[in-house]
This record gives C-alpha cells, structure tokens and sequence, in this order.
C-alpha cells in the first residue's frame, strides 16, 4: 500500500487500483427544505476539491412561518437516512436558518442523529452563531426575508446566546419561490440600510437568498464583516471535519479562520 499526499491508494483483486475517491478530505451532508433552489449550487461553489456534498430533502409546505417550519421536525431524520446510508458522513446538516431557530438546534441535532448515526450535527444557525464568535463580533444586525413573528423568535435566540442583535429587519416574505428571486444588487442595498453604526457584524439570514454573491461587495462598502447562512453553513461543516481549506473570496470568515 502506498500513500500519495492524503490518499491512500492499494490494488485490489484482479489488480483494479483504489484509492480515497474523490471526496478524501469530508463528506458532508445537507437536509434541505423540500422547495429549496439556491443551497445546493452555493455549496458545490463553496466546497473545496476533496469536500463532497450531498442533500436530502425533507417535506415542507412552500410557506414560511412558525407552523410550517414547526412541522417538519420527524422529517429531518428520515431525510438524514437517505443520505449515503451505506458510507460514513463527517457532517451532517440541517439546512434552514429560521426552521433551526424555531424547532430549537437540540432537537434538530437529536434528529440528525437518529438519521446520521456517527457524524457531527449541526445547522445554519450553529454555524452562524460560531462564526460570529471566530469573528470576535457580538454586537450585530440581521438582514432577513421573514416576517415578523420568524424574526422575533431569531432575535431571541440569537439574545439567549450572548449576541446583541441592534436591528433585525425583515422583507416579510412568506413564500419562497419568491425569496430565491430577490436580486443579490437588492440583497446588498437591503443589507445596507439595515446596518447601523454601532454594529460590528451583518448576518444576512436565509439559506435561500442569493447573499453569497454580496459578501465582498458589502464587506467594502461597510468596512465590516459579513456572515450569511451558506457561507457560514459551509464553513462551519468543513471545520467540524477537520478541513481547514480558505477561501480570498467570501468573505473575512472563509480568508481568515
């Protein structure tokens, strides 16, 4: 047996060769909302040669609201079996910011497991919250497409874990057909006129909004950092599985942590 760099390559019977495949580094795994259109191509961008990514996605009504979001608790499990229910994930995630606020990351991650015995749980945001503290911010705005009662609870999840959320705003969107159709130029003026001058962070929540295309742009326009739920989704699984990959786009997170 021989090793080449991380990839350990051996001859099999008949002389086939293998090796680590083409996920040698992590395999990660996303439980997506039934209706999601915009996560899936954001990680393939995000992932580094080596990361593999894979979705599952579970039942939901195409509404946004506290009942919605509620509701499909047992459905994260049962979408976390089905993915590569035969190879070990690193990491295992329940992608959707405001549904991971509602049910509550404790059961959210109970679910994962049932699903996903053997990775390491987490949501978007978990990842949010932890790159917030790498980014030694707590004093924050959030930009979100919620409505009111949505961003009321992210706000007071977000308090209960030691950050001082200045401003939440949200488009009051309830469908999201129509968030994954708000412009990223739109996104960025919105983001904007949330800030304040105190803040020293922006979190532009929602995995279905286009805000990966706005980080550089709103992190010089601002003169701050800038966390979104898929940059920060990413960048927390790839942590959890040991890969340390940066990125010179994306963002103060992925260049410097």
């Amino acid at each position: 047996m021989t090793r080449t760099g991380t990839i350990e390559d051996h001859v099999g019977r008949g002389g086939i060769r293998f090796d680590a495949g083409r996920h040698h580094k992590a395999k990660l795994g996303f439980v997506l909302l039934a209706m999601e259109q915009t996560i899936e191509e954001d990680m393939f961008k995000l992932a580094p040669d080596g990361v593999g990514v894979h979705f599952q996605r579970a039942p939901m009504a195409n509404r946004i609201d506290v009942d919605t979001l509620a509701s499909m608790v047992s459905g994260i499990g049962d979408a976390a079996a089905l993915i590569t229910p035969d190879v070990q994930l690193d990491t295992i995630c329940y992608a959707c910011t405001s549904g991971s606020v509602v049910i509550g990351e404790d059961r959210v991650f109970a679910e994962l497991n049932r699903g996903a015995p053997g990775a390491k749980p987490t949501s978007i945001i978990s990842g949010v919250m932890r790159g917030l503290e790498a980014l030694n911010t707590k004093k924050i705005v959030v930009a979100t497409p919620y409505v009111d009662p949505v961003n009321e609870i992210e706000r007071r999840y977000m308090e209960e874990r030691g950050f001082d959320v200045l401003h939440i705003e949200g488009l009051s969107i309830e469908n999201d057909e129509d968030m994954v159709r708000v412009t990223p130029d739109y996104i960025l003026e919105f983001a904007k006129q949330v800030d304040r001058p105190e803040a020293e962070a922006i979190f532009i929540s929602c995995g279905a909004l286009r805000s990966v295309d706005i980080i550089e742009a709103l992190e010089q326009e601002t003169s701050k950092p800038v966390v979104t739920s898929n940059q920060a989704m990413m960048w927390d699984c790839m942590r959890l599985a040991g890969v340390r990959d940066k990125h010179n786009r994306y963002g103060r997170l992925f260049k410097d942590f």
